[in-house]
């Protein structure tokens, strides 16, 4: 009877100790997780209270932010090192910002030494600031191929001014892109005539899908051109289904995809229970890898 109860208890020692070093793993695998948020997604509350609610977003676990509130050289009415200081003191990094200046709806009329003048102080701020991304999120919807060709060429030489900053300037889809005009999408047409060195496209795989377009197609279609991701779903991450959020994540390699940014734009709860449910979706999805979002 005491070799069998000794055998037992050796047993459950194992047992327990396996089960204690898995739990570990797992908490270890999801504390390496980077996973950012875009501000935009909590809009209301940050306008009422800026240090509560990135509070409130750090202690969710996010690990960075990417800004939604650039203008006149500075984010959410801060200097830029400011607002570096306010997202550090919650232990969360600057990663990228949102920002742009269209061009006049008759190109030709643009008063490009304005132009150039307003990317010059957005690009300083954004340098001041410790961002890595420069993001423009919208554009009108162009006309005629010409009117889209003049904003490829606009893109490249923003891309050129960011590149000498240190900062790399991205573009972030709706779902119009994936429009035709004159025959052509405008979404492949951006990617085919926008330096890879100059300008990398921030997929919003939820408007991309909205659009009828398939994200991982896109990928191997253009691979390494997408350095940032949009994961985005109808609301909170993973509840509409229409989203297939492990395939995307499966081909980030493909993708060239750096860091993933969450945005929920519209809710079933209250803004930061959304997004903490949308951060919880990841940390717990066994398709989202660690720090190194391509291994």
């Amino acid at each position: 009877m005491r070799k069998q109860f000794l055998f037992l208890m050796a047993v459950f020692a194992l047992a327990s100790s396996s089960c204690c070093s898995q739990g570990s793993k797992s908490d270890a695998e999801k504390q390496n997780k980077k996973i950012y948020l875009q501000l935009y997604s909590v809009r209301d509350d940050i306008n009422a209270d800026f240090k509560g609610t990135i509070q409130k977003v750090a202690e969710i676990g996010y690990t960075g932010v990417e800004a939604a509130g650039y203008a006149d050289g500075k984010f959410y009415g801060l200097e830029p090192e400011a607002f570096k200081k306010e997202i550090e003191a919650t232990g969360m990094t600057v990663l990228s910002s949102h920002t742009g200046r269209p061009l006049d709806q008759e190109v030709s009329k643009t008063n490009w030494e304005e132009v150039w003048k307003w990317w010059d102080q957005a690009i300083a701020a954004h340098k001041a600031a410790g961002m890595k991304y420069i993001v423009t999120a919208w554009i009108p919807t162009p006309k005629t191929l010409t009117d889209l060709q003049s904003y490829c060429d606009y893109f490249n030489q923003i891309g050129e001014k960011c590149n000498a900053a240190g900062i790399s300037f991205g573009y972030h889809n709706h779902n119009f892109e994936f429009q035709d005009i004159e025959g052509q999408r405008m979404y492949d047409y951006m990617l085919k005539n926008t330096d890879p060195s100059k300008v990398f496209f921030q997929m919003d795989v939820y408007w991309a899908i909205r659009g009828g377009a398939a994200p991982v197609e896109y990928f191997e279609t253009y691979p390494g051109r997408f350095k940032l991701l949009h994961i985005k779903d109808e609301k909170e991450l993973g509840q509409s289904g229409m989203v297939g959020f492990d395939a995307i994540f499966r081909n980030l390699a493909t993708a060239g995809t750096e860091y993933a940014v969450v945005e929920v734009e519209r809710y079933s709860y209250t803004p930061v229970e959304s997004v903490k449910l949308s951060y919880d979706y990841l940390i717990d999805s066994p398709f989202v890898k660690g720090e190194d979002l391509n291994k």
